[in-house]
C-alpha cells in the first residue's frame, strides 16, 4: 500500500473528496506502516526510537482491533525511561463488591525487584498503597485524573497525577487499555520525577 496504492485502490481518494488515503493500523501492521503513520503525525523517529515505539505499539495492537492516531500520540508520552529509578514490572488487582480490594505489585527499584501485597478502598487506592509500601515517601496526591483517548470499551485510558512534597510539585502520566495499570505507571512516573527534583535541590557538598 505504501509503495503503490494503485494495487489496492480502485480510485483515487481525491476523486471522492478525500485529501489522501488513510492506512489503518492493527496487529498485523509492520514497522514501515508505523513509521509512515508517525511521520504523518509529525514525529520523525530515529531507528532506536522506532524500535521502542514499535514494541509498545504491538503490545497495544494485540489488545485493540484498531490503533488510532490518538493512541499513537499517547504511546509517545507513556514510555518508561531507561534511567528511571522505579519501574512497574508486575501488577494484579482483586476488586469487586467484596472488600477489601487488593493489589499484588512487583516494582523494580534501582534494577532490583521488590514485591508486596496491599489493600485499599478500590483497586487504584490499593495499587498506590502498594507503591508507597515499596517506596515510602511523604508526597501528597493533589490530582488524579482519567480520560479515554478514544471511544470504545477497548480504549486507552490516559491517567495524570500531580503530587507535592515539601513545596516541590511534580506530575506523571501514562496510558494503557487497563486503567489501573495506567494509574500505577502514572503514579510511578510522578515519583521518578520527584526523585529527579530531589537530586536537583540537594545542597552542594562543601
Amino acid at each position: 500500500m505504501l509503495k503503490n496504492p494503485e494495487n489496492f485502490e480502485i480510485m483515487r481518494p481525491e476523486d471522492v473528496g478525500l485529501a489522501a488515503s488513510s492506512l489503518p493500523l492493527g496487529k498485523h501492521s509492520g514497522r514501515a506502516a508505523l513509521k509512515a503513520k508517525m511521520k504523518d503525525l509529525g514525529y520523525e523517529l530515529a531507528d532506536n526510537q522506532l524500535a521502542d515505539i514499535f514494541v509498545r505499539f504491538k503490545e497495544l495492537a494485540d489488545r485493540k482491533k484498531e490503533v488510532f492516531d490518538e493512541d499513537l500520540i499517547a504511546l509517545m508520552g507513556s514510555g518508561a525511561e531507561a534511567h528511571d529509578k522505579l519501574k512497574v514490572k508486575f501488577l494484579r488487582v482483586i476488586c469487586g463488591t467484596e472488600a477489601p480490594q487488593s493489589a499484588d505489585l512487583t516494582l523494580t527499584i534501582d534494577d532490583r525487584d521488590h514485591q508486596v501485597t496491599a489493600t485499599g478502598d478500590g483497586p487504584v487506592d490499593a495499587t498506590f498503597n502498594a507503591v508507597k509500601a515499596l517506596f515510602p515517601h511523604t508526597a501528597k496526591l493533589n490530582l488524579y485524573q482519567v480520560h479515554a483517548v478514544t471511544g470504545g470499551t477497548d480504549a486507552q485510558a490516559t491517567v495524570t497525577v500531580r503530587m507535592e512534597e515539601n513545596g516541590k510539585i511534580v506530575t506523571g502520566s501514562s496510558s494503557d487499555t487497563d486503567t489501573v495499570v495506567a494509574s500505577a505507571k502514572a503514579y510511578v512516573n510522578a515519583l521518578n520525577n520527584l526523585v529527579v527534583r530531589r537530586e536537583k535541590t540537594k545542597p552542594e557538598a562543601i
